[in-house]
């Protein structure tokens, strides 16, 4: 009997099943698979240094125990020091058993050696259901020993599926064992989002004119205190008196 890989037996097994009353399927054919998965790494350094190639291209051989290839500019960019035909990256596209055995060791070993780990986001597809993560770092893989590294970075792994949607696609990897963040922190965020678009005011609905401050009525005017009568004797009094001296 044949070696098959964990991940392909729980597919067959299991996985398609699920799909199937998930999404209604008419057919066991129309159920989405992983088609390849494909390990990419930029070297902008090399073109300074050729050497960093030979390394990105053992790297990424020892995590995904497949030949690495290295990638060529397809055209000259001088503010780079970029000549047409240089070795720029690495990749690798692995397909069958060397890809479920990665998506293995990727799933049970790697993932939960990165440092605060919580999960993927679900951020990555493409709408076509296809899937890139990014890892920073290439140490969290058991294969890469330290001690011979000569620069800590990352690369890029994108899972090609056959999903027609990102719903289905995200359901098959999520099946596979990609752990995924926890939806229910997404559609939290997603009813506080639409509450505070809901409070704006749209701009079909014209904000209410500011009301004019009512004109304030012109004071009256001051009245002036009544003379009392005593005053009024001693003045006359005054202008007598005054008259006499004339």
């Amino acid at each position: 009997m044949s070696y098959i890989p964990r991940l392909k037996n729980e597919y067959k097994t299991s996985i398609v099943d699920k799909l199937v009353k998930e999404f209604s399927y008419d057919n066991v054919m129309q159920v989405p698979k992983l088609e390849k998965i494909v390990i990419s790494k930029g070297v902008g350094a090399a073109v300074n240094d050729k050497k960093l190639i030979d390394h990105a291209i053992n790297e990424i051989s020892e995590i995904s125990g497949q030949r690495a290839i290295a990638t060529i500019s397809k055209k000259d960019v001088a503010s780079f020091k970029l000549r047409k035909g240089m070795p720029i990256g690495v990749k690798v596209t692995l397909r069958g058993e060397n890809m479920y055995e990665f998506l293995d060791r990727l799933v049970t070993t790697a993932l939960p050696r990165v440092r605060d780990f919580n999960g993927v986001k679900s951020s990555g597809f493409d709408g076509r259901g296809n899937y890139n993560l990014g890892i920073t770092e290439q140490i969290i893989f058991p294969e890469i020993n330290i001690d011979k590294i000569n620069k800590i970075s990352g690369m890029d792994i994108t899972f090609v599926t056959s999903a027609k949607s990102d719903k289905e696609a995200l359901q098959l990897l999520s099946e596979l064992g990609l752990p995924f963040k926890r939806r229910s922190n997404e559609v939290i965020i997603e009813k506080t989002e639409s509450k505070v678009v809901s409070n704006k005011p749209t701009s079909s609905e014209e904000a209410p004119a500011d009301e004019e401050a009512p004109v304030s009525e012109e004071a009256p005017a001051v009245e002036q205190a009544p003379v009392p009568e005593e005053a009024k004797q001693e003045e006359e009094s005054e202008s007598e008196n005054d008259n006499k001296k004339e």
